[in-house]
């Protein structure tokens, strides 16, 4: 069924960034929403990642086996 829906843009902008962080298209993040609305599921947590300190910002670059001197895992 299509519809239509007016989204405030501070609103849609923030969902369209969503989106393309997650590599999907507004319509199917906002379908995903409401499905999940209609199940009656709780919206999952967003990860928060902590951040990395460095001497001069922007410069720090990190191979994939650096990154466990700054991140603690598991």
């Amino acid at each position: 069924m299509r519809t239509t829906v007016d989204i405030p843009d501070p609103i849609y902008r923030e969902l369209k960034s969503e989106a393309a962080l997650e590599g999907r298209s507004v319509k199917d993040l906002i379908l995903r929403r409401v499905t999940q609305q209609a199940a009656g599921e709780k919206p999952s947590e967003k990860i928060k990642f902590p951040a990395i300190k460095a001497k001069n910002p922007g410069s720090l670059k990190l191979g994939s086996e650096d990154v466990y001197e700054y991140i603690p895992f598991p």
